[in-house]
């Protein structure tokens, strides 16, 4: 079978816990075989990434899941729109221009689009 590629779109930070949570189901139900998933947060959902104390459960989640090599992308534009300096968000966390532009990219390369 061919690799299996995954995005999660998130943009509510009360999804979070529903997400992390899809993606490790995810992760066990198909343990056996390829997948890429990437996580691309944009809106609200971005404060998440905030290296905050009251953000330390979902970052631990995310740095578990990045050890199983999912990738977790805010969105630029919801940065500057909520003013978070990429300086302060998890330093495993990458950036892209605009979070709808990288899930159109995503599912023209073929990946599953997901939204919890």
């Amino acid at each position: 079978m061919d690799k299996l590629k995954v995005v999660f779109h998130i943009d509510e930070m009360t999804k979070w816990k529903l997400t992390l949570g899809n993606v490790s189901n995810l992760l066990a139900a198909l343990e056996d075989q390829s997948i890429t998933i990437e996580v691309v947060a944009n809106a609200e959902a971005v404060l998440a990434y905030v290296n905050k104390p009251n953000n330390a459960e979902n970052l631990d989640k995310m740095d578990t899941l990045i050890q199983r090599k999912v990738l977790f992308v805010a969105c630029n534009n919801a940065l500057i729109a909520f003013q978070i300096d990429p300086i302060s968000l998890f330093t495993k966390i990458q950036i892209v221009k605009a979070g709808v532009e990288e899930l159109v990219i995503r599912q023209h390369e073929g990946y599953a689009y997901i939204k919890p």
